[in-house]
């Protein structure tokens, strides 16, 4: 019995995560396939080739930033982006995707700097993201705070605290490896840089 329990595990060990990546992948594949792919479909007459698709979106993708940096298309882009700005509930649905998307992939993303906070009195510490390192240009009486996403284990919700910054310490990991870190519950540490004391 023994036997059989310890190659079971053994076996969940292996196969598992990579079932789990595969799926993911597949999933992702599939959404970024169909997105464009349901509209060329029809054009081949049945001679679809998956990926098809998710090549017309990178194409689409790499078009549109192409035509934003030239002179006539960039206006008209900056226009409708204003247009956006300004209409009452769309500006906030586009606003916050706009920032969330440029805070990962944009010239000053801001989960690239990771941080410890220290909780007053009990001396724990929580790893986390510096967002905005100068809270004070938002709200003037938080002139001396930052701002600090900590991410959930387990989950990809958070919280995004105020935090004086005597009690923010940068730390020299690398952001995926920090996540990976704090979505795993400290479980999914291999070659890890040490913490600093």
């Amino acid at each position: 019995m023994r036997f059989f329990v310890k190659h079971f595990l053994n076996g969940m060990l292996t196969i598992v995560p990579i079932l789990l990546a595969v799926y993911v992948c597949y999933k992702v594949f599939a959404v970024l396939d169909g997105l464009l792919g349901q509209y060329v479909r029809p054009y081949l007459d049945g001679r679809y080739i998956p990926g098809l698709g998710l090549l017309a979106t990178v194409a689409l993708i790499t078009v549109c930033g192409w035509l934003s940096t030239q002179y006539v298309s960039g206006r008209l882009i900056r226009l409708i982006d204003r247009l956006l700005e300004s209409i009452p509930l769309m500006k906030t649905v586009y606003s916050v995707a706009k920032d969330t998307i440029a805070s990962f992939v944009g010239e000053k993303r801001s989960f690239s700097q990771v941080v410890l906070v220290t909780i007053p009195e009990s001396g724990w510490k929580c790893l986390g993201f510096m967002t905005m390192d100068d809270v004070g240009a938002w709200h003037d009486p938080l002139a001396n705070y930052v701002a600090v996403y900590i991410p959930q284990t387990f989950q990809v919700a958070g919280l995004t605290l105020l935090v004086p910054k005597e009690r923010v310490e940068v730390v020299d990991i690398s952001p995926e490896e920090a996540m990976k870190f704090i979505l795993s519950g400290g479980v999914a540490v291999r070659k890890l840089k040490r913490l600093p004391e």
